[in-house]
């Protein structure tokens, strides 16, 4: 279809040049070179330009005395032209597609070297193939088509902004009040279908789409548009978005209020053909105003400048308006005259000569009666559109630039909200920093910024005076219920499954929390549940899924878990059952062993412990020996005490008490040491003989990875045969699951079974729905209000008990304790001794160095030269007898020998000689 669209327009062509003949004169005007201007090479003194508009609509009532206003100033002033003026010729299109064609092709016989307009997008399409062809540039103050950028029309300059960012500053608007769909009510034209197609595309880009595309017939009457919005208003989506031409689009919004479509419930966004109505008068109409009450639409920005304000100024003193004000389209044509002026003038400045000549192509050689030849090729055209498109001027629509697309530069818009008897300013959309409540000519200066969380805006008045955002869409009033697809599960039914005694069909925890959560809906929502699956195996998930993306199913209700690869093709609600994978293993009760008290400690840690008991009993009799007499006797008496002391620390019964500081030093550590020991030893014999034990070595995800066999099974009593077979009688030897069904497996087998370790994954079980459906965030809302309230954990008791297995999740098989956890207490008693007896063996030693074994027998009084020997006695003269000999003596003794001994020595050295 699309190949035949250029056959199509060419036929349409010609047959227009046919009735054109009927126009204009049989004969052949023999019109080949414009002499006047040719004959010299001075610049022409009158140069034709010319201008295509309908004069009687609301476009050409404001624009027609701004054309003729600017081309009146231009040839006021000769900075601008010097001596050449500009000649207007102005057809009138007559809001006709054929008429205005006709008009066009009467204008190019006019030897005009560039044409203001069309403001119809329509003719613009038409009228472009001819001005290619007779390389005249065409200056549209109001075609804004964005299919007229193509590279099929360079002669066709846009000199407003395209539609195509008027729609991305709808899309904008659409995203920051958060709706995902719209229903676009538009004409079935060139611009209002190629309007919409650039909407569509802006949409889709910020994750949002047009559910219905609701078109009219140009010139359609008030029945057909009745019939239309009627129909969809049955439909689910209440935000739309109208793109109709000015002279009809209140029609429109009278018929809505008929309808009853103007209140609370509704959104109504229109493109800039709203404000160019209501600009048009001063003040707005009163009527005009009641009809779009609370209606948001947006116009083309231009700068408040004080060249505007000079153009208003001089709008007031025109006589020849139907009109007391003008809308921006005025100020854009006015502007195309002015632009279109300075590159003329430097286009003479140049090449004084413009000269037309007769295209061969356009002869009558076969005897046709069409008068081809009266249409004159502008020669010098392409010089001239190189000049247009490299001229920059600013006017009252701001700076007039083109970009590489032909597109103006610093595209913007007002955005207005209707609103009483007048209009609200509630902020600005451009391209360069999206929606703002600070003027586009202010952000110009700084950083672009178009992120979400920049996007701002006023607040809004909605239809029905209310500053509450309509929610935005409703059910829709056609009968059909939402299709709701629940898995037909064959195992764990008190989830989701088939009830033929239900009028719903089906029953279950999903359900049940499904229907109390829609119940918290402020609209009703009907329904219709679809079973998927029979009921013999448990369904494909990811089938289930994938159903409802590719619109066979409105949303899926059930125990569908939200992973990543279903979050990209369906929008889950936030999860109202909490899922993981755990392993559940075979447990068994601990057989009873006559030497079970010895499995508490591993043998490095007996034999460690009762190494430490024995070297504290013979460090505590080593510092108490000299000093206790209980530590004192034969030497069998001895040994037995050590030992008896040793261990009857164990369990504090020890009935020798120390006196030396030092002994009860290391006492006091050794205590604390037994202390720690007989409480770890009780806790982990109470665990051995208590605990149940795993028949597998499995203890988590990580005694599986060696597992070679992975076996699927159909359902808990295949999960019950399996784990009690084992792996070696052909079963498994562990299984793997969400935990909400392990859960209601266990309560099934009374405990027989145990989960180890953690959850490995952290999911859960979501209602899915088709993507950007308004659904899901309702429902999530309503889910987390029945967390809040109790509801929801009342339903889960209700079809989900608790296990009484539950607790046992966190249970590990015993061990016994080794050494590593104890090294360190062991490591500070032993250092306790260490330096006691340091401490207690540097003490005896000097004692014995002052120590006189020979007082004890009666004998002389040395020498003083010999008694100071005996005092300087050396280790070298001590036996190992005599030393063993000095320790085994009381402490008492000892002090009492050493006494009398410095006696003696005192008594010697005072005797005279």
């Amino acid at each position: 279809m699309e190949l035949d669209k250029p056959i199509m327009k060419t036929n349409m062509l010609f047959l227009i040049f046919g009735l054109w003949v009927m126009v204009v004169a049989m004969a052949d005007k023999g019109i080949t070179v414009n002499t006047s201007s040719s004959s010299s090479s001075r610049r022409p003194k009158v140069v034709n330009i010319g201008a295509l508009l309908t004069v009687n609509s609301v476009i050409g009532r404001s624009v027609k005395p701004a054309i003729i206003a600017a081309v009146d100033d231009i040839n006021s002033n000769p900075s601008i032209l010097g001596e050449t003026h500009l000649n207007l010729i102005l057809h009138d299109t007559n809001c006709s597609g054929f008429i205005g064609t006709i008009e066009a092709l009467e204008l190019m016989e006019k030897e005009v070297v560039a044409a203001i307009g069309p403001q119809s997008s329509t003719i613009a399409h038409v009228i472009s193939h001819v001005v290619n062809e007779l390389q005249v540039p065409l200056l549209s103050f109001g075609a804004t088509d964005p299919t007229l950028a193509a590279l099929q029309y360079p002669y066709f300059l846009r000199m407003t902004q395209s539609d195509y960012y008027q729609m991305s500053a709808i899309a904008d608007l659409v995203e920051y009040f958060e709706y995902k769909e719209v229903i676009a009510i538009f004409v079935d034209d060139d611009y209002g279908r190629n309007g919409i197609s650039s909407l569509g595309d802006s949409l889709a880009k910020n994750r949002a789409k047009i559910s219905y595309k609701a078109a009219f017939t140009p010139g359609a009457s008030e029945t057909d548009i009745s019939e239309l919005l009627t129909e969809v208003n049955l439909m689910e989506s209440r935000v739309y978005v109208v793109h109709v031409n000015p002279d009809s689009g209140l029609q429109i919004f009278s018929i809505a209020k008929k309808l009853n479509m103007m209140t609370s419930d509704y959104v109504w966004i229109t493109t800039d053909w709203l404000l160019a109505v209501l600009d048009s008068q001063e003040p707005p109409d009163s009527d005009a105003m009641g009809l779009v009450q609370g209606v948001l639409s947006l116009r083309q920005h231009t700068p408040n400048s004080n060249y505007k304000k000079t153009f208003i100024t001089k709008w007031k003193n025109i006589k020849e308006k139907e009109t007391n004000s003008f809308n921006s389209y005025a100020l854009y044509a006015y502007d195309s005259v002015f632009f279109l002026a300075h590159a003329i003038d430097t286009f003479l400045k140049s090449n004084p000569k413009i000269t037309f000549s007769s295209d061969p192509k356009l002869k009558n050689n076969n005897g046709s009666h069409l008068q081809l030849s009266a249409l004159q090729t502008f020669d010098q055209g392409q010089k001239l559109l190189e000049t247009l498109l490299s001229t920059n001027y600013t006017g009252l629509t701001g700076e007039i630039r083109f970009d590489p697309d032909k597109n103006l530069v610093h595209p913007a818009y007002d955005v207005l909200n209707m609103g009483g008897t007048g209009i609200r300013t509630i902020g600005y959309w451009s391209n360069y920093s999206g929606l703002s409540v600070n003027s586009p000519e202010t952000l110009y200066k700084k950083p672009a910024n178009s992120s979400t969380s920049a996007q701002r805006l006023y607040s809004v008045i909605w239809p029905g005076e209310t500053s509450v955002k309509p929610r935005g869409w409703v059910f829709p009033n056609n009968g059909k219920p939402l299709r709701i697809v629940v898995p037909y599960r064959h195992s764990y039914k008190e989830v989701v499954t088939k009830d033929v005694r239900s009028p719903e069909g089906v029953r279950g925890y999903s359900i049940d929390v499904f229907d109390a959560a829609v119940n918290l809906l402020p609209y009703p929502v009907p329904r219709k549940y679809i079973l998927y699956g029979d009921g013999v195996r448990n369904p494909s998930y990811s089938n289930l899924v994938a159903a409802v993306a590719e619109n066979i199913y409105d949303a899926a209700v059930g125990d569908v878990t939200i992973i990543t690869n279903r979050t990209r093709i369906v929008d889950f609600t936030q999860p109202y059952m909490e899922s993981g994978l755990v392993i559940v293993v075979p447990v068994k009760k601990s057989k009873t062993s006559p030497w079970a008290f010895l499995q508490p400690f591993t043998i490095e840690m007996w034999l460690v412990t009762g190494g430490f008991f024995l070297l504290v009993g013979f460090v505590v009799w080593i510092l108490e020996h000299r000093l206790n007499h209980e530590f004192r006797g034969p030497p069998s008496q001895q040994i037995i005490t050590i030992f008896w002391f040793s261990f009857s620390t164990m369990f504090f019964s020890h009935r020798e008490n120390t006196v030396s500081t030092l002994g009860r030093l290391v006492l006091l550590l050794w205590l604390f040491v037994v202390l720690i020991i007989n409480s770890s030893y009780t806790a982990s014999l109470t665990s051995i003989l208590t605990v149940q034990q795993l028949t597998s070595g499995i203890e988590g995800l990580d005694g599986m990875l060696a597992k070679s066999r992975i076996r699927s099974l159909k359902d808990s009593e295949d999960y019950l045969n399996a784990l009690r077979l084992g792996p070696k009688l052909g079963g498994v030897a562990a299984i793997v699951d969400e935990l909400p069904y392990i859960e209601l497996f266990m309560s099934y087998t009374k405990c027989e079974f145990k989960i180890v370790g953690q959850e490995f994954t952290k999911s859960g079980w979501g209602f899915a729905f088709q993507r950007d459906s308004p659904l899901a965030l309702d429902l999530s809302t309503a889910i987390l209000q029945l967390s809040e309230n109790g509801e929801l954990q009342r339903i889960h008791d209700k079809w989900l008990a608790s296990s009484s297995c539950s607790s046992k999740v966190a249970e590990i098989d015993v061990s016994s304790l080794s050494l590593s956890s104890f090294w360190g207490l062991f490591l500070i008693c032993g250092v306790a001794c260490f330096i006691s007896l340091s401490i207690y063996f540097c003490r005896v030693l000097c004692q014995y160095r002052r120590f006189n074994p020979d007082e004890e027998e009666p004998h002389e009084l040395p020498e003083p030269e010999s008694a100071r020997r005996i005092e300087r006695r050396t280790f070298r003269s001590t036996s190992f007898k005599d030393l063993i000999d000095f320790y085994d003596k009381k402490e008492a003794e000892i002090k009492e020998m050493l006494k009398r001994n410095r006696r003696q020595v005192n008594g010697h050295n005072d005797s005279p000689l």
